[in-house]
């Protein structure tokens, strides 16, 4: 289970003169298995709250708690060390999760398609080589819940569909957070929706009662 309760996040603007809440008292409750989708428009704080869950930012008040292992959002690279090679990153976060590094390695290198930029700083690649590698090493550990943001950029067309197949096909069993502002793949893949508006988070009964209110905003 993962639970959020009453977060609150603020963040800075006008040169730090003033604040800015993006998430207001935000409640929700993920059960093993649950495809949950969060739908807001640009700006909403999508990308704040998978953040949040994740780990990789902090809520100023309220609690996140966590029973499962939790991914970082797929395809976000800010974990990486850059002046470390692409191996030496799966190195480091094999080392962290406990996992085999070599096992670990073989799928990265099958997955990710980096050839000998795996050798190279992870600095030194683009923003999507970084995003394959962050996807690839994603999908070599068996977390039982992974975070989606519908921004994540991941290839061609091809490797896009690759993707989809590890997530969504191969890993159909765990429980995802897909926060997006377009409709189709929330209906596609959640069972369960809600719809974040002005730092509010609103609980729908029904996928299709989230894509109505989402729309008449």
């Amino acid at each position: 289970m993962i639970e959020l309760r009453n977060v609150y996040k603020r963040y800075p603007i006008h040169h730090g003169r003033s604040e800015r809440e993006i998430l207001r008292g935000v409640n929700l409750k993920v059960e093993a298995g649950e495809k949950w989708g969060i739908l807001g428009r640009n700006g909403a704080g999508k990308s704040t709250l998978i953040r949040i869950i994740s780990g990789s930012d902090h809520p100023h008040s309220g609690e996140v708690i966590k029973n499962m292992s939790v991914s970082w959002p797929l395809a976000f690279g800010g974990t990486f060390q850059g002046s470390l090679t692409g191996k030496d990153n799966v190195r480091l976060v094999s080392r962290v999760y406990n996992v085999d590094y070599r096992k670990t390695l073989a799928l990265v290198e099958d997955f990710a398609e980096l050839g000998e930029y795996l050798d190279e700083p992870v600095k030194s690649y683009s923003s999507g080589m970084a995003s394959r590698l962050a996807f690839a090493i994603s999908m070599s550990i068996e977390f039982d819940c992974f975070l989606i943001d519908e921004g994540m950029s991941v290839g061609d067309h091809r490797f896009h569909q690759k993707c989809n197949t590890e997530l969504f096909e191969k890993r159909g069993d765990r429980a995802m957070i897909i926060v997006a502002h377009q409709t189709d793949l929330i209906r596609n893949h959640c069972d369960r929706a809600a719809v974040l508006e002005g730092g509010r988070l609103k609980i729908c009964d029904t996928v299709d009662d989230a894509i109505r209110i989402y729309e008449n905003l």
